[in-house]
């Protein structure tokens, strides 16, 4: 992002025109910055993002039209060189956290110095993150309340609490770690007396302040293989019919029982898992809702350049194989022929790829 001297692209949002009109003209005295367009709502911001194409979002999340938590993980699935700091009036605790969670790069408070705002942009087109001072302290003082040393965690308790670290609710994990909600429910008691908290909001705060023991699905699993488990494979599924990704999912394991098996019923889903576990083997729907599985494929391929992505359809086209290949995938194949035969060919294919 912003190789040498470019400036760094910035769009404001904010449903205040004053507020914004202020932060317009403070930011105006920092050289690196162009201010390229503001929006006062989730669908103005929405549309900006697609059209201005900005390296730095200043943005105040309450907003109407726009769901702050739900709102920054697709923006960030969809923008994930973007960097974000939320300049807000609200210190919640809670709020902050989920947001922190969410991706954004920092959180700055709307009555902090205007110094600090400077810092902070600094900060976090540095590589960094930033929070301010005041909610730092507070965040602090919580998570160092407990006097014991934190014991050894599983390595399936540090990918819960990853998938916990980045928002997901108990159906999501339940999906990416292929286990029943109960099941995660299990553990999640398992993993909060581990690290000697009460809830979801302190198992956040653990997390920010403990990175070491977080782990992304399948991180230390791959790291674990040995010339024996080669022949493992992780693979993510992406359709919207949850009846069929269980069908596909079903003859996979019977097809390859040690498959590391992932699924998603969306792109920005599909996306999310691809950038942590680096799938060796995707299986992507043209047609996702009303979204484009083709740029989904894209999107997997400049995440994940050695994923083989296989497309799938109900309604085979020639133009959407054109398109399709064109976009990186190896192969487009017609839901009816993904039989046991099929999936074995592909499967080994995979293999002696990797």
């Amino acid at each position: 992002m912003n190789p040498g001297n470019q400036p760094v692209r910035t769009l404001l949002a904010d449903d205040h025109a004053l507020i914004r009109a202020g932060l317009r003209e403070a930011l105006a005295s920092l050289p690196r910055l162009e201010i390229v367009g503001e929006a006062g709502n989730g669908p103005e911001l929405t549309a900006a993002l697609q059209t201005l194409h900005p390296d730095l979002l200043v943005v105040d999340v309450n907003m109407p039209d726009f769901d702050p938590v739900a709102a920054i993980q697709n923006i960030r699935a969809a923008y994930p060189d973007l960097k974000i700091l939320v300049v807000s009036a609200y210190d919640d605790q809670s709020y902050v956290v989920g947001l922190l969670s969410a991706g954004v790069n920092g959180y700055h408070l709307k009555d902090q110095p205007l110094s600090d705002l400077y810092l902070a942009i600094q900060r976090i087109l540095d590589g960094g993150r930033w929070i301010s001072d005041p909610l730092v302290n507070r965040l602090v003082n919580h998570s160092t309340a407990r006097a014991e040393p934190v014991p050894s965690l599983t390595r399936r308790q540090r990918e819960l609490l990853y998938l916990l670290s980045q928002g997901y609710n108990n159906h999501r994990i339940a999906r990416v770690m292929g286990l029943s909600v109960k099941t995660i429910e299990n553990h999640l008691t398992a993993l909060y007396r581990a690290i000697r908290v009460e809830n979801r909001l302190e198992a956040n705060l653990f997390a920010i302040h403990y990175p070491e023991y977080l782990s992304p699905p399948g991180q230390e699993k791959a790291s674990l293989r040995t010339e024996k488990t080669q022949t493992e494979l992780t693979v993510l599924l992406v359709d919207d019919n949850p009846r069929y990704r269980t069908q596909m999912g079903k003859l996979l394991q019977k097809t390859c029982p040690t498959a590391f098996l992932y699924e998603a019923g969306d792109s920005s889903e599909a996306i999310q898992i691809a950038r942590q576990v680096k799938p060796h083997l995707a299986f992507v729907d043209v047609v996702l809702h009303q979204e484009d599985g083709i740029q989904c494929t894209r999107r997997i391929k400049e995440i994940s350049p050695n994923t083989r992505v296989i497309l799938i359809s109900a309604y085979p086209d020639r133009e959407f194989r054109r398109l399709g290949l064109d976009a990186g995938a190896v192969a487009f194949l017609d839901k009816k022929d993904l039989d046991a035969a099929t999936f074995r060919q592909v499967i080994d294919d995979a293999l002696e790829t990797h």
